[in-house]
């Protein structure tokens, strides 16, 4: 009796054990047939959709395309099997700097030769509007060259570009970049620092204000997102950050270290020290001058950091990505003061003594 009980219970668990080792198969045959096919649906999807086309596809990427937009949009056209694909590519080969323009794309073309098309901006179509924004760059500036480059009234654009409505609308667009810290009651000009430093090309013959700035706020917003973690392991936020490069852009001579500058900044400021930057001085007065004179640090404006302590309520300029990095990565120095010499040199030292006697040798004596 106990026999058979033995023998029925080897004969279950056999089947069982051929039972589990079935399911074990089917499941990585499945697995294996998936991810089979998935693999061999991505390598299609990087291929072309057909390499012996001679079709040419006109394709516009509009100016602040995302990527997943721009994947989209050569889809719908035919000229890429799967947008997600597109994406997912261009994230693992960290590719970007895409530029707007309207393309003549093939299916013949695979997604490597549409990247390198994107990238280099081969375009069919000329730009009707081009314009530069140099570094260091302030509102009003920019203003004047966007007005230029449309044919449009300088203070009208000025006028807009301040308008709360128009601000607002980004604000919501971009919530990470244009944050409330822009619409603080001592803020000069909401807008002010984040339109980014670069050339940008418009293919239609008058572009909305509104396309042009969100083509520069894209570009700030790509910038300045690739340092996130930097930036929040120096306990800085955006519009901190964006500040902090503007001061280093607007002291900076060519040849000067912007890191060592940003030395400077953050010692001063760790040791409760105001920061006592001229532009700042120059920009509460709204004014451009090649000196600033003592009854000029006089200036009742939070903007004054001869007479507040800490970064001004906002930036002063728009600033490029060295600045950037500046502000980031500031060089480890025990300097307190610097000052630039006619030729541009930047003269940096750490006791007040030592600045009195630099500044008596090369700006006092030359007056």
């Amino acid at each position: 009796m106990i026999r058979q009980k033995m023998l029925e219970s080897e004969k279950e668990a056999r089947i069982v054990r051929k039972i589990v080792l079935i399911i074990a198969i089917v499941l990585v045959l499945f697995i294996l047939i998936i991810g089979g096919g998935g693999f061999l649906y991505i390598n299609s999807s990087l291929k072309p959709i057909d390499p012996h086309s001679k079709v040419q596809k006109k394709v516009e990427i509009p100016i602040g395309s995302s990527v997943t937009g721009i994947g989209e949009t050569l889809e719908a056209h035919g000229i890429i099997k799967n947008a997600k694909v597109f994406k997912y590519y261009v994230k693992f080969k960290n590719e970007g700097g895409f530029m707007a323009g309207v393309y003549e794309l093939s299916p013949s073309m695979d997604i490597a030769e549409i990247v390198g098309r994107l990238k280099t901006g081969k375009v069919l179509a000329k730009p009707a509007v081009k314009m530069t924004i140099p570094e260091g760059k302030q509102l009003k500036e920019i203003a004047a060259i966007i007005a230029k480059a449309t044919k449009q009234n300088e203070e009208n654009v000025f006028k807009q570009l301040n308008d709360v409505t128009f601000v607002k609308g980004f604000m919501e667009k971009y919530p990470n970049l244009l944050t409330k810290d822009i619409l603080n009651s001592q803020v000069k000009y909401p807008l002010e620092g984040y339109l980014y430093p670069a050339t940008y090309s418009f293919y239609k013959k008058n572009p909305a204000l509104e396309e042009m700035v969100n083509a520069m706020l894209e570009k700030t917003q790509s910038v300045v997102m690739d340092y996130t973690e930097k930036r929040e392991e120096k306990k800085l936020t955006v519009h901190q950050l964006i500040t902090m490069a503007s001061l280093i852009e607007e002291e900076a001579t060519e040849k000067a270290d912007r890191k060592t500058i940003s030395s400077v900044f953050y010692n001063r400021m760790n040791k409760g020290m105001p920061l006592q930057t001229d532009p700042t001085v120059l920009y509460a007065q709204g004014k451009h001058k090649q000196k600033v004179y003592y009854k000029d640090l006089e200036v009742n404006s939070p903007y004054n950091t001869y007479k507040h302590k800490g970064m001004p309520p906002g930036p002063i300029a728009n600033a490029g990505k060295v600045s950037i990095e500046a502000a980031l990565e500031p060089e480890k120095t025990d300097y307190y003061y610097f000052l630039a010499t006619a030729g541009g040199k930047i003269i940096f030292t750490k006791t007040l003594e030592e600045h009195n006697k630099e500044k008596a040798k090369h700006i006092s004596n030359n007056k």
